[in-house]
């Protein structure tokens, strides 16, 4: 890309979007196509279309779709199918009409077999079963990659699909009822340390910000703060009501915690993305991660330190655990000289700053 080139962000409000806009910026692209959803509703093919022949784009980041954690994937899966399908037809035929130069679309680790080998390598793509629990979302990301390769095959274009595995960082989802594992528990744990407190203030100023809490999940937060001492306030729909409180300080999380889990800080996704629009030549399907795992207790212990409860944590395996393992092999673009720069821990001490200060 020239600096001057003509860059359109899909998405750039959302997590991975907004880092890969300051990323390009840092990196003195500034000629960035960026309208607002009110203003391009990508499900909508006349209004993409139109914005293609209009603005005539060199290069596309396809980071827009809709996305969220095991709840939001069993509760919404025709949702999930619907608009991505719906956003990565419309945008990738508009770019292949109007000739773009190149094209990275994002896809998700989670299209891989639920049982691949590990870590999972890229040609293992459709060789096994889905995860039951997000396979309308891996349907929808495999059709954008089949149709990656088929404008590649029929048109001559320069799509390039690329798998980023787990994610997190600044202007991550933290709602509790659609949000990934990470930010999940960044939250969680940082209610329960109010809840600890009796900052009944501070608990419905973080829910004006980031959402509801579940009633659920509020039960489990006045029983921390009775076991403090403290007492938050009865709301209409608490499971727990008037009765006497458990003395317990455990934060209550959803599956077993033994699921193994890769995660990549942002701004190293956006960074990988920049190096692959500029250095990566190829077409096929590319894994982007870090190459280290954790098990979900792993992950949940290391939040809860650097958020500052104290408190224990129970996992209640009635719940889905989802994928078994998933670690991503990314030894190809590893091989080409890109690598993260961000620990997890370096990672979420970041997120959990952005947390703080509500971006």
């Amino acid at each position: 890309m020239q600096k001057n080139d003509k860059i359109y962000v899909a998405g750039h409000r959302g997590l991975v979007g907004s880092a890969l806009v300051a990323g390009l910026r840092r990196e003195g692209y500034d000629n960035l196509l960026l309208p607002s959803r009110t203003e391009l509703d990508l499900t909508r093919q006349p209004a993409v279309e139109t914005f293609f022949a209009r603005e005539k784009p060199d290069y596309v980041f396809l980071a827009a779709a809709k996305v969220g954690g095991i709840y939001a994937n069993l509760t919404q899966s025709a949702d999930f199918i619907y608009e991505n399908l719906m956003i990565q037809t419309n945008v990738l035929r508009a770019a292949a009409l109007n000739q773009v130069k190149k094209l990275i679309f994002l896809g998700s680790s989670c299209i891989y077999p639920r049982l691949a080998a590990q870590p999972i390598r890229e040609e293992y793509l459709l060789n096994g079963p889905l995860e039951p629990t997000n396979s309308a979302y891996a349907v929808a990301k495999i059709a954008g990659i089949e149709m990656c390769n088929s404008f590649n095959q029929q048109y001559g274009t320069n799509f390039v699909p690329v798998m980023p595995t787990n994610l997190y960082g600044p202007n991550d989802n933290y709602d509790l009822l659609s949000s990934h594992v990470l930010p999940a528990l960044i939250r969680k744990f940082h209610l329960a340390k109010l809840a600890a407190a009796g900052n009944a203030a501070a608990l419905a100023a973080d829910e004006r910000r980031y959402g509801v809490i579940p009633d659920a999940f509020y039960a489990n937060l006045r029983r921390i703060a009775a076991a403090h001492g403290r007492r938050l306030p009865f709301r209409e729909g608490d499971a727990v009501g008037n009765a006497p409180l458990a003395k317990t300080t455990a934060v209550e999380l959803w599956g077993s915690g033994q699921p193994r889990r890769e995660f990549l800080y942002v701004d190293d996704l956006a960074s990988a993305l920049l190096f692959v629009m500029n250095e990566y030549e190829a077409r096929e399907l590319l894994n982007i991660g870090s190459g280290v795992e954790h098990s979900i207790r792993e992950l949940a212990e290391i939040v809860r330190e650097i958020v500052g409860y104290t408190g224990g944590i129970v996992f209640d395996a009635t719940h889905p655990d989802g994928m078994p393992r998933k670690l991503l092999d990314s030894s190809r673009l590893h091989g080409f000289g890109w690598r993260p720069r961000f620990t997890l821990k370096e990672g979420i001490h970041a997120a959990y700053a952005s947390y703080l200060k509500g971006t």
